[in-house]
């Protein structure tokens, strides 16, 4: 087995700059969900309202760049095969839900965006700079793209349960190596 730092992945294991992503947007995802939550508790008139918000819409912003970068990365680099001990229903299992992480993950940004833009102003991003809406305000936009955010980020807590369920079971349970290739 090859050792060392390698940036691209091997059939051993996946690469540093996958792993660099994988956990750096994992940390990100719950912490906008924990955030995200907090939020919906918050009054107009709470003293955490108006910085709640603006940090989650920047935090969104770097993590669904991530996430482009995470995308393009997954396309370009070499990936460890799946166990060999995994039942055909695991094999699929493990595709699906790795299909439907990426897929969520790049829904909820642009759901995030959706809500954000909904009176036509951008999104300021750190108070650095700001991402203009790329659609004109609309009513009613608002609470549909606020309610998908949402539904989005719930199904994305529980495919995460099921990811780390997976991985856990693997690594205790049968005692192979797929937790290790991502650590």
């Amino acid at each position: 087995m090859k050792r060392g730092v390698q940036l691209k992945g091997s059939q051993y294991r996946y690469g540093l700059l996958a792993r660099l992503l994988h956990w750096l947007v994992a940390v990100l995802l719950l912490s906008l969900c924990g955030l995200g939550f907090y939020m919906t508790e918050l009054s107009y008139y709470d003293a955490n309202y108006k910085s709640s918000f603006d940090l989650h819409r920047s935090l969104g912003i770097l993590t669904a760049s991530l996430i482009g970068v995470r995308l393009v990365w997954a396309l370009l680099d070499q990936r460890p095969p799946l166990s060999p001990n995994l039942t055909p229903i695991e094999r699929r299992a493990a595709k699906s839900v790795h299909h439907l992480l990426y897929l969520i993950m790049a829904l909820l940004p642009i759901a995030g965006y959706l809500v954000s833009t909904a009176d036509g102003r951008g999104v300021e991003v750190f108070g650095l700079f700001t991402i203009p809406a790329w659609l004109p305000a609309a009513k009613g936009r608002e609470e549909w793209a606020g309610d998908l955010h949402e539904g989005l980020a719930i199904t994305l807590l529980v495919l995460v349960v099921v990811h780390v369920g997976a991985a856990l079971k693997h690594h205790f349970i049968d005692k192979d190596d797929t937790l290790k290739k991502m650590l």
